[in-house]
């Protein structure tokens, strides 16, 4: 997955914020035991060895940003740097750098929810239902949400709509059976049957994203027979009456995707020599006057 794009003007301009208004500079330090978890934390599970990896840098190098707290009784409460916390922990640190800032209930989901969505190890799946947390909790538009997280606004809508998944190709995507592109394709069946089908599909022979966008049509058939078919012409059905009793052989004669076309069955290199020596210049006169 491609990195994301910078901070965005929510959680970046906050921590500037707090920076001035406060006097707190990332040299501000707590003691680890005075702070604690937000027990609201949308993400409630971290990769352990990445976790382990972070917990070696730090022990190495310290903790390069502070993470941003809030004065929450006796403590502090964690608003953003959940993973820096926790490898702070693992690597035994007593104290670690922190900026301090007043913050509300409804603030402090929406900042850490877009922290967990700029990571660059989220799931498209991770990032569609965050974003869809956003907009359901805090009442914000797609537009408001892009701006925060320095995204287009399509990106946020077409990665939405992998909700419209059914619940088993949810789950395919989270297992890593399936990625971002095979879902898109799979999202244009228009059926949920036609979708889970097509998505077991996908998983089973280990097809690519191309080879299921091709496949897509096929299992959308309920809209395909749905659609009423245009009877074909009168002369149509004259002249592939004729033309079959003039070349002996089966001959259709029909439109196709705003074409017309004459379609000669032949079993063999001999009929096909037969059939051209009946197709001569003046033959085929009354065909025309049909």
């Amino acid at each position: 997955m491609a990195k994301k794009a910078g901070l965005g003007r929510g959680l970046g301009a906050l921590i500037s914020e707090a920076n001035v208004e406060s006097g707190n500079t990332p040299e501000t330090t707590l003691s680890i035991e005075k702070i604690h978890r937000n027990p609201d934390q949308p993400r409630k599970t971290f990769d352990q060895t990445a976790l382990e990896e972070l917990s070696d840098s730090i022990r190495q190098n310290g903790v390069l940003q502070p993470i941003l707290v809030r004065k929450k009784g006796s403590g502090y409460e964690i608003v953003a740097g959940e993973r820096r916390y926790q490898a702070s922990k693992l690597a035994g640190l007593k104290e670690i750098p922190v900026v301090i800032k007043e913050i509300d209930d409804a603030e402090v989901f929406q900042l850490a929810l877009i922290e967990n969505l700029q990571r660059a190890d989220l799931t498209p799946l991770e990032e569609a239902k965050g974003y869809r947390q956003l907009l359901d909790s805090q009442g914000l538009t797609q537009e408001a949400l892009a701006k925060i997280l320095s995204k287009s606004r399509s990106a946020i809508a077409n990665t939405l709509r992998l909700m419209d998944l059914p619940v088993e190709v949810q789950e395919m995507m989270e297992q890593g059976l399936l990625t971002a592109g095979h879902a898109r394709a799979i999202l244009a069946v228009s059926s949920e049957e036609g979708r889970i089908k097509l998505a077991e599909k996908v998983v089973k022979e280990n097809l690519t994203v191309r080879q299921t966008e091709a496949l897509a049509p096929l299992f959308s058939g309920e809209a395909a027979e749905s659609k009423p078919r245009t009877p074909a012409p009168q002369s149509f059905k004259r002249a592939a009456r004729q033309l079959r009793q003039m070349l002996d052989t089966n001959v259709k004669v029909k439109q196709v995707r705003g074409k017309n076309k004459i379609e000669i069955e032949f079993k063999d290199d001999d009929e096909l020599m037969r059939i051209m020596s009946q197709i001569q210049p003046g033959q085929l006169g009354d065909v025309d006057d049909a």
